[in-house]
């Protein structure tokens, strides 16, 4: 399955952004879809995953009750709604498709190019 994300930009803090995550290529809706993210000099992050039938969603607890992971199967695409920017968010974010709900990104195969997402103080 080939993913591609969009949505990044600059915002200020306290603002938000809808990433989404287009698929292709595959049957979308045998994927539990992610959302990680990486800043500079450091290591790539879990930040939500929802699985394949939408009955379950698992959130970092750093953007718990901040963001929100939706997907829509008929559509191929996974969504992830940004609210209450902190300057702290700033890193590329990477839709990723896997066969488990994990918060691991060993467990998912294919990833997206990534979108920036940077938030100004």
């Amino acid at each position: 399955v080939q993913l591609q994300a969009s949505g990044g930009g600059l915002v200020q803090a306290g603002g938000s952004l809808r990433l989404s995550c287009a698929a292709s290529g595959g049957t979308f809706s045998s994927y539990t879809m992610g959302w990680f993210r990486q800043a500079p000099g450091k290591e790539r992050e879990f930040v939500a995953a929802i699985s394949r039938s939408v009955g379950s969603t698992y959130y970092a607890d750093s953007v718990k009750g901040r963001f929100t992971i939706s997907r829509d199967n008929a559509k191929n695409t996974v969504w992830l709604q940004v609210n209450s920017l902190k300057p702290e968010d700033t890193a590329v974010y990477y839709c990723a498709a896997g066969r488990m709900l994990s918060r691991a990104p060993r467990d998912f195969g294919f990833w997206g190019q990534g979108t920036q997402v940077t938030v100004s103080s």
